[in-house]
C-alpha cells in the first residue's frame, strides 16, 4: 500500500472506534434500570424526580454491581427553594454487593435511598443541598413550627424531613468519605446492622447528621458532624428543637460510636429507647458505646442517653446547657470524660446503679445533679413496669474544679462518693433529708475493656475545630445554620432596646459596599473588606421594615443554595427585618370538649350557654405558646379558646402571612376566610404545623383570629412579612 495512503486510513480507524466507544456511553435518564456494572462520564444532568418517593429516576437492582458516576451531577431543583424539593434520585432495591461511587445529587428530597440490600457500599459521594425546611423561628424568637419529631419510623415517618441518603432494612452497609452539608438530615438508617459508617464529613444541616432506628451493632467512627442544628439565637434562646449530630432511637443497641466530632450540635448525641420500652419497660437502646468523641457547644445536651443502658467514655464536653443529660439510666458508665464550662455536667433523674468516675469537672455550675420526682407520669408504661428510683451511685476517681456546686443531691438512695478531688469549689454538697445512705468507703470497681474499631487510613475529625468555638459561632438563618464560606451580614444585638443596631459582615476573603439602605441611617461605614463591624441607627417609623443590600468581589464561594460564585464576580447579599403592627384584641374563653365541642360543631360558643373570657389581651403582635393552658386569676385552663381582632395599616403590596398553631385556628382577613385549619386529625406527628399564603394588601384591613386548644401543648403565632 502507498504510505500516502496509511495515515488517512489509520485515522480514520481510530475516529470511527471513538464514535463507537461514545455512542455505547450510558446516558442518565429518568426510569432508567441498571442491573450490570456500569461507568459513567461526567456531566451536569438537570432531571426532576416523581414525587413519589417510591419511585427514582435510577433503579440499582442485581447482584456484584459497581456503578461509577465518574463525577456525574445530578439536579432536580431547576431554582425552586429547599423545602419545595421532592423524589428520589436513585434507589437501591433488592440487591447484594453494590458499590456506588462518585455520583453528586442536589434538589431532591432524598438524593440515594437503599432497601432491603445486603452488601452496599457507597463511597466518595456529595449529596449536598438536598431537601430542608424554611424555618419560622428568627434570631428574636422562635417558632413552635421548626419542632422535629423522631419518635415513629415504622412506616418511613422520617422521610417526610427528607434525607441525603436514607437506608432501610440493610445489611453490613459502608458509607464513607462522603459529603452532606447544605441539608436537613445526612444519612438515616432504618433496620440496618453491623455496618461501617467513617470518614464522612455531614456537617451544617438544620436537622441529623447521623440517625439510627431499630440498628444494631454499627460503627460509626471519624466523622465531622458538626453544626447540625436549629433553634438557637446566642444569649435569646437555646432550644435545639430536636436537631443532633447522632440520633439513636427505637431499640437500637450494641452500636460503637468512636473519634465523632459533633459539635454545636442541638444534641451532640441524642439516644432515647423508643416507644416500645415506654409502653412496655422491655428492651432500650443497650450496650451502646460512646467513645472519644467531641459533642461540645451543644445549645443543649451534649450527650442525651435516656431509659437505657449505655457507657459514656472519654468524650469531650464543652460550654452545653447539660454535658450529660441521663435520664432513667440504669447500670451505665460515666468515665473518663471531660466536663467544662456546662450548667450542669452530669443530670440524670430516676437512674438506677450508675458510676460515675474518673471524670474532670472545669467550671460547670453544678458538677454532678442526680433526682427523683415523687410521681410518674400516669400514661407511662415504663414507670409501671420498671424501677424508677433514684438509687445505687458510685462516684468516685473525678476531679472537681472550680465548681459552684459539686454535688446537688435529691431524692436519691445509696451512694457511694469516695476517692474525688476537689479543687476551687463553692459547696461541695447540696442535699436535703430526701438523701439516704450515703457512704464514703472506698470502693474497686471492675475495669472493662474499650472496643476500638479498626478503620482503614482514617481522618482526623477534629482538626480545625478550635476556629469556631464557642456557641457565638452557631447563627440561624431561615435555611439552617451558617457555614461561614458565603458572605453574610449578621445582627448581634436582635433583642436590645434601642435604636442602634448592630452587625458583623462576615464570609470569604474580599471586599464589600453597601449598595442600598432602608428604614436605617448613620451608619458606621459604607464599605470595608471582611470581616467587619458595622452599627447603623433605625430611622423612627410606626413599623419595621429594615433593608440593608450589600455587594460582594473576592474569592470564589459556594453559596447557600448550593451555587458555585466565581472569582471576582458581584454578589447581592442582605439583612432584612420586617414588622407590622396591628393592633389586636384578643379574648381567651375557658372550653370544656365534654359539653360542647367547637372542633365537632364548627362553632365556637354552643347554642345553650352565654360566657365571658376569662382573660382578655390588647396586643400589637400575635405570637404566643402555652404549656398546660393559659392561667387567669390563679386558676388554670387546660382547653381553650382564642377569639382575637386587629387592624393594620398597610403599605400597598404582596406579602407573606404565615400562621403556626396547636389544635386548630381559622383565619379571616376583611371577613373573608383565607385560612381553615380546623381538623387537628389531618397533623399526626407531635408537630405544630405552620402554614403560608400570598396575599394582597394596601391600606388599612381587618383581621379574625379563631383557634381552639383541646388540652397540652398550644401555640398561636401570625406573622406578616413582604414578599
Amino acid at each position: 500500500m502507498n504510505r500516502i495512503f496509511q495515515w488517512p486510513c489509520l485515522m480514520i480507524l481510530v475516529t470511527c472506534l471513538s464514535l463507537a466507544a461514545d455512542a455505547q456511553q450510558p446516558v442518565i435518564k429518568t426510569g432508567m434500570k441498571i442491573t450490570k456494572s456500569t461507568r459513567f462520564t461526567k456531566s451536569i444532568t438537570f432531571l426532576p424526580a416523581p414525587a413519589d418517593t417510591s419511585r427514582s429516576i435510577i433503579i440499582i437492582e442485581g447482584v456484584n454491581i459497581v456503578v461509577d458516576f465518574g463525577g456525574t451531577e445530578l439536579r432536580g431543583d431547576r431554582q425552586q427553594t429547599p423545602d419545595t424539593y421532592n423524589g428520589v434520585a436513585v434507589l437501591i432495591r433488592n440487591s447484594r454487593n453494590v458499590t456506588i461511587r462518585n455520583l453528586n445529587a442536589r434538589g431532591y428530597k432524598i438524593a440515594l435511598t437503599a432497601r432491603n440490600t445486603q452488601g452496599l457500599l457507597i463511597e466518595n459521594c456529595d449529596f449536598s443541598y438536598n431537601y430542608r425546611q424554611q424555618l419560622g423561628s428568627t434570631a428574636e424568637k422562635e417558632d413552635m413550627s421548626d419542632w422535629m419529631s423522631y419518635h415513629q419510623n415504622e412506616k418511613d415517618e422520617w422521610l417526610r424531613y427528607g434525607a441525603a441518603i436514607y437506608l432501610k432494612d440493610c445489611n453490613a452497609p459502608i458509607v464513607r468519605n462522603c459529603r452532606v452539608t447544605g441539608g436537613q438530615n445526612a444519612l438515616m438508617m432504618m433496620r440496618c446492622n453491623n455496618g461501617k459508617i467513617y470518614n464522612n464529613d455531614f456537617s451544617f444541616n438544620s436537622g441529623i447528621g447521623i440517625g439510627l432506628y431499630r440498628s444494631n451493632s454499627n460503627e460509626i467512627a471519624f466523622n465531622r458532624i458538626n453544626f447540625n442544628v436549629r433553634g438557637y439565637s446566642h444569649g435569646v434562646y437555646h432550644r435545639g428543637q430536636d436537631s443532633a449530630g447522632i440520633l439513636v432511637y427505637e431499640q437500637s443497641s450494641f452500636n460503637i460510636f468512636y473519634k465523632n466530632s459533633a459539635t454545636h450540635s442541638g444534641d451532640g448525641f441524642f439516644l432515647w429507647a423508643g416507644q416500645t420500652t415506654m409502653d412496655s419497660g422491655g428492651g432500650g437502646c443497650n450496650y451502646n458505646e460512646i467513645v472519644s468523641n467531641d459533642f461540645s457547644y451543644a445549645p443543649t445536651n451534649g450527650v442525651e442517653v435516656t431509659f437505657s443502658r449505655v457507657r459514656v467514655a472519654n468524650n469531650r464536653l464543652f460550654d452545653c446547657d447539660h454535658g450529660i443529660w441521663g435520664g432513667y439510666s440504669y447500670a451505665s458508665k460515666f468515665s473518663g470524660n471531660h466536663f467544662r464550662n456546662n450548667r450542669i455536667g452530669i443530670a440524670v433523674e430516676h437512674g438506677q446503679y450508675n458510676e460515675i468516675t474518673d471524670n474532670i469537672f472545669v467550671g460547670d455550675r453544678e458538677a454532678v445533679k442526680l433526682w427523683s420526682r415523687k410521681t410518674q407520669p400516669s400514661d407511662w408504661g415504663y414507670a409501671k413496669y420498671r424501677d424508677t428510683r433514684s438509687v445505687g451511685y458510685t462516684i468516685t476517681g473525678n476531679s472537681f474544679n472550680s465548681n459552684p456546686v459539686v454535688f446537688s443531691l435529691k431524692g436519691t438512695d445509696s451512694l457511694q462518693i469516695a476517692n474525688n478531688r476537689y479543687e476551687g469549689y463553692g459547696a461541695i454538697w447540696q442535699v436535703d433529708s430526701t438523701v439516704t445512705n450515703l457512704d464514703s468507703t472506698d470502693v474497686e470497681l471492675v475495669d472493662t475493656t474499650l472496643v476500638i474499631p479498626v478503620v482503614p487510613n482514617p481522618i482526623d475529625p477534629f482538626k480545625g475545630n478550635g476556629k469556631l468555638a464557642g456557641k457565638h459561632n452557631i447563627m440561624i438563618t431561615e435555611w439552617g445554620p451558617y457555614d461561614f464560606r458565603y458572605p453574610m451580614i449578621w445582627q448581634t444585638n436582635p433583642v436590645e432596646k434601642g435604636d442602634t443596631l448592630r452587625f458583623e459582615i462576615l464570609g470569604p476573603k474580599g471586599v464589600w459596599e453597601i449598595k442600598s439602605v432602608r428604614g436605617l441611617e448613620k451608619l458606621s461605614a459604607t464599605k470595608g473588606s471582611f470581616p467587619a463591624t458595622v452599627t447603623a441607627v433605625r430611622q423612627s417609623s410606626e413599623r419595621t421594615d429594615i433593608l440593608l443590600e450589600l455587594e460582594y468581589r473576592g474569592a470564589a464561594f459556594t453559596n447557600n443554595m448550593g451555587e458555585p460564585i466565581k472569582a471576582g464576580k458581584p454578589y447581592l447579599f442582605q439583612f432584612s427585618k420586617f414588622f407590622q403592627p396591628i393592633s389586636w384584641d384578643i379574648l381567651y374563653y375557658s372550653m370544656d370538649t365534654a359539653y360542647h365541642n367547637p372542633i365537632r360543631t364548627g362553632m365556637l360558643f354552643s347554642m345553650t350557654e352565654r360566657k365571658a373570657p376569662v382573660l382578655t389581651q390588647k396586643k400589637d403582635r400575635l405570637d404566643e405558646a402555652w404549656w398546660g393552658g393559659i392561667r387567669a386569676e390563679g386558676v388554670s385552663y387546660p382547653q381553650f379558646f382564642t377569639v382575637a381582632d386587629g387592624t393594620g395599616d398597610f403599605l400597598p403590596g404582596n406579602y407573606e402571612l404565615s400562621v403556626t398553631w396547636d389544635d386548630a385556628v381559622r383565619v379571616y382577613v376583611d371577613g373573608k376566610l383565607v385560612l381553615d385549619e380546623w381538623n387537628p386529625s389531618k397533623y399526626s406527628f407531635d408537630e405544630s404545623p405552620r402554614r403560608k399564603l400570598q396575599l394582597a394588601l394596601g391600606g388599612k384591613h381587618s383581621f379574625r383570629v379563631e383557634h381552639v386548644e383541646l388540652g397540652g401543648f398550644a401555640c398561636l403565632s401570625l406573622k406578616i412579612k413582604p414578599l
